[in-house]
């Protein structure tokens, strides 16, 4: 008889030792043999596995592009290089994140940030380029994880038409028409309020006490505080995405979530008041969505809102927290601030005057100074798009559906653009035009159709600050005038001041 396997012969209640045969023919089977297949087998199945591991992980590294990739690392595949992305940086120069890898790969670059490949450009000419391209090239992105802290129907997450109508509704109390004939003389009131009430203090936390009127909130009519929601917020908007207690990120998304429920209870309040007058941006909204057919939606509204409280409250408070700490440490510009703003009191009928429009575009020095402190302060690290398709730009391909971080700070901190970048020298836009707009060396506040359009209300604001602080007051630092640092924007705060009237 040939050799052949009886498998069908074989009976599970078989009481043949294993050590004898159990297949007819020549071939045995021993426990000793059946280890070794087994072991064979798993070893297989291990080195397939890892070969599968090491296929996935250098196409991860190796993306498919119909043409040339910019030179990079797109890190551990999923996580990326997010843990270095989101890493604090405690100082004002650029992050070690974008430092060391223009370094090594050049101004163009590509990573991974959150499990999407990112091209980062620290090129003005690529950055000037993408701003350009909007809605043609690019569009307005911005990772899941800053989705989902700004919400899902905030303004940068919005295109087309529906942009277009909130960009006009709020330039319609941000305008520079409303900024003559209202909004000027209400920062200057509101300034002038804030320094003599702090002068009164025997120090003040400057950031905590740097505020606009955005929105007519009182503290004490509310039994949670939008200031101490948004302290939790700017903490963790630069942190690892993990959301669970004890992290950052954590802190962050519960800073929104009870800023959101103070914005929802001031909301309610407002709608149940049908003859409050329009005072403030909170009213102009509200009034767009008491209409026939509204095109906002209050969750459109509310993120509108959230959005807003951050870009005209807290950017221009950080920004000039850092700018008095600059100027603090600057007495030289501090001397040519009081020349130019002693100048525009003397030629008062009264000296105690509010500041005109004319006064205002008279402060050419004071203009510097504000363009240095922002340039200096870099208050938006990166400015998201995403190829609409693939695009061929500086010898690179960047495919379609990845992202485009535009890094200001890299433009603004480059040193063959501007001598020694982290000097606060505001003589250096001296006799330049004057920049209403993003250029390819200057994006403190954007470029492109999203150009910043709370711009003219955050210039105005740091110039009537400035103004009352260099005409009525001197000032210096207290509690050792130690700075600590924000984590993650590493913006100066618990800077302590102290007030002294001019004699």
């Amino acid at each position: 008889m040939q050799p052949y396997l009886q498998l069908a012969s074989l009976r599970l209640t078989t009481t043949i030792p294993l050590s004898q045969k159990i297949f007819s023919g020549k071939l045995l089977v021993t426990p000793e043999a059946m280890a070794a297949m087994a072991y064979i087998v798993l070893w297989a199945a291990a080195l397939f596995v890892f070969a599968a591991l090491l296929h996935w992980v250098y196409r991860w590294n190796h993306p498919k592009a119909n043409g040339k990739l910019p030179p990079g690392s797109l890190g551990i595949p999923l996580l990326g290089e997010t843990m270095q992305f989101f890493a604090p940086n405690p100082s004002n120069d650029l992050s070690d994140f974008v430092k060391n890898r223009v370094k090594r790969y050049g101004s163009i670059f590509k990573t991974s940030i959150v499990g999407r490949p990112v091209v980062v450009s620290a090129d003005p000419d690529m950055n000037y380029f993408v701003f350009q391209q909007e809605g043609k090239l690019f569009e307005s992105w911005y990772p899941d994880t800053f989705t989902e802290i700004f919400g899902r129907d905030n303004v940068g997450s919005l295109h087309g038409f529906m942009y277009k109508y909130l960009k006009t509704l709020v330039l319609r109390l941000y305008g520079q028409e409303n900024l003559k004939a209202v909004l000027l003389g209400e920062t200057d009131a509101a300034c002038r309020g804030s320094l003599a009430a702090w002068a009164a203090q025997p120090s003040v936390e400057l950031k905590e006490g740097i505020s606009t009127k955005l929105i007519g909130y009182e503290p004490s009519k509310s039994s949670e505080s939008l200031r101490k929601n948004f302290v939790a917020f700017i903490r963790g908007l630069i942190s690892f995405p993990i959301n669970i207690p004890g992290t950052a990120y954590h802190e962050c998304m519960e800073g929104r979530k009870n800023a959101m429920k103070v914005l929802k209870g001031m909301m309610k309040e407002r709608m149940a008041d049908p003859n409050r007058k329009c005072e403030d941006f909170f009213d102009h909204v509200i009034q767009e969505l008491r209409r026939e057919k509204p095109l906002l939606t209050e969750t459109i509204a509310l993120d509108l809102m959230f959005v807003l409280l951050f870009a005209s409250f807290e950017t221009t408070a950080l920004a000039l927290t850092l700018g008095v700490k600059l100027l603090t440490e600057n007495p030289k510009v501090v001397d040519a601030l009081r020349e130019e703003h002693d100048a525009v009191v003397r030629n008062r009928k009264d000296p105690d005057a509010p500041v005109t429009w004319a006064e205002y575009r008279s402060m050419k020095f004071t203009n510097q100074v504000i363009m240095e402190m922002v340039r200096i302060a870099n208050i938006v690290p990166g400015i998201f798009r995403k190829a609409l398709q693939d695009v061929e730009i500086k010898g690179y391909t960047i495919p379609a559906g990845w992202g485009i971080m535009v890094c200001p700070p890299a433009v603004h901190l480059n040193p063959e653009i501007y001598e020694d970048p982290l000097a606060f020298n505001p003589w250096r836009w001296q006799n330049k035009p004057e920049i209403t707009g993003g250029t390819k060396h200057f994006m403190a506040f954007g470029g492109g159709l999203r150009f910043c359009v709370g711009t003219d209300l955050s210039r105005v604001l740091m110039a009537t600050f400035i103004h009352s602080l260099v005409t009525k007051y001197s000032w210096k630092t207290v509690k050792g005038g130690n700075v600590v640092r924000t984590p993650g924007l590493g913006f100066p705060d618990g800077f302590h001041i102290q007030l002294v009237p001019r004699s």
